[in-house]
């Protein structure tokens, strides 16, 4: 299976982030600081996509969702329902494997404050598309927030006025592929109740419900 193109480590489209990254890797030069490929098989059948990375996660170790709280509950929501294996250590060398299911970023680097600009959620839009057309078995997409649910629907060519972002929201691509809206499970989130662990189960319950038994 063809890999997708992935931004290149120095990648120039988006000044304000590259500055953004030079900066990171001045103070924290141990850190990962660049654009951080997804994380899973390109075979799998679900693909979570998030925002952007975080300072201190993403950014920091390599691995999409790993690293900050945000990674915790949905690294131990995958272990729930069988979409991963192991254990979650924060770290991308902690071994933790994930099952049929694959978890990139609409925006590939760290923006400032977490908070991508429109531009930029467009430049990086092209990898999100060609990485959708290359997982031939792709029957779920799990929309992490507005900006996750949005990029998907423009990478599947659907106007947003017709699939329009809501926790719980469920829509089918005229190609089969079913999106499923959430909030995203950022401590933001998690402290105000907005997300409870059991509404951000209850997305991952569906997509094992569309995509059938784990795989051994």
């Amino acid at each position: 299976m063809a890999k997708p193109p992935e931004p290149r480590p120095d990648c120039p489209l988006c000044p304000r982030l590259a500055e953004f990254r030079i900066t990171n890797a001045g103070a924290q030069p141990s850190w990962h600081n660049a654009p951080v490929p997804s994380f899973g098989a390109l075979d799998a059948g679900v693909l979570v996509v998030g925002l952007a990375p975080g300072l201190r996660g993403a950014n920091a170790t390599g691995r999409p969702f790993t690293g900050d709280y945000a990674g915790d509950l949905l690294y131990a929501t995958l272990l729930k329902f069988g979409f991963a294996q192991g254990t979650y250590g924060a770290c991308a060398d902690d071994g933790l494997r994930l099952n049929d299911i694959r978890i990139t970023n609409a925006v590939r680097c760290v923006p400032p404050q977490n908070k991508p600009t429109t531009p930029e959620i467009h430049a990086c839009a092209p990898f999100l598309k060609d990485e959708i057309k290359a997982m031939k078995r792709l029957g779920v997409i799990i929309t992490l927030g507005t900006i996750a649910h949005n990029a998907v629907l423009r990478a599947l060519e659907l106007k947003l006025s017709a699939a329009p972002f809501g926790h719980g929201a469920e829509y089918t691509a005229p190609n089969g592929i079913n999106v499923i809206a959430s909030y995203h499970c950022s401590r933001l989130n998690t402290n105000t109740r907005r997300l409870t662990p059991e509404m951000f189960a209850d997305i991952f319950a569906r997509a094992r419900t569309l995509k059938g038994p784990a795989q051994a």
